[in-house]
Parts: structure tokens; C-alpha cells; sequence
């Protein structure tokens, strides 16, 4: 027999996710600039849930060696949990140009 907190982590959990498919879901969002990533964590049914969930994600990825972590809890609906951004390439850099 099922836990009175196992029935309700199971009912927050559906409606995290019925929230995320009306994109009404918080997220954190953390950006990083080495790698130069974008992180999407979440769904979560509040933005004090996120918050206090945020912490743990940014450990783990200091951990990692991410370096320039920008952290944003906010409503979205990501697409992609992880989006890898292409370098900025240089002015005057060599790449793609064949003579």
C-alpha cells in the first residue's frame, strides 16, 4: 500500500506536469560561459520550489567545472533541457576561410 507521501509527490508531480504542458511551469534556467551552455531544470509548481531547488544545480555544475553561472527562475517551456551554444567566433579568426 502506497504512502500518504507517495500519493502526493505522485499528484505534484502530474500536476507539474500538466502546469509545464499549459507552459505555466517554473524552471531554472542557468547559464553557463565555459561551457557556454544553457541548462533547463525543472518542471517545478512554484517559484519558491525552484528556488529552493536551484542550489543543488549550481553545486553540481561547479562541480563539473562550469565557469560564469548566471542562475534565473522563471515560467517557459524549453524545448531542449540542454541548448550548447556555438563560441562567438573571433574577428579576423582563420575559421571557414579557405584560400
Amino acid at each position: 500500500m502506497e504512502t500518504t507521501q507517495n500519493v502526493f509527490s505522485g499528484l505534484v508531480n502530474e500536476f507539474s506536469k500538466l502546469l509545464n504542458k499549459l507552459g505555466l511551469a517554473w524552471w531554472v534556467e542557468v547559464k553557463t560561459n565555459n561551457p557556454r551552455c544553457t541548462y533547463y531544470f525543472g518542471p517545478f509548481t512554484s517559484a519558491n520550489e525552484a528556488n529552493t531547488a536551484k542550489t543543488g544545480y549550481i553545486e553540481d555544475l561547479e562541480q563539473e567545472g562550469a565557469q560564469g553561472i548566471a542562475v534565473a527562475v522563471r515560467r517557459c517551456k524549453p524545448e531542449t533541457l540542454t541548448v550548447e551554444e556555438a563560441s562567438p567566433s573571433l574577428p579576423g579568426s582563420l575559421s571557414g576561410q579557405l584560400h
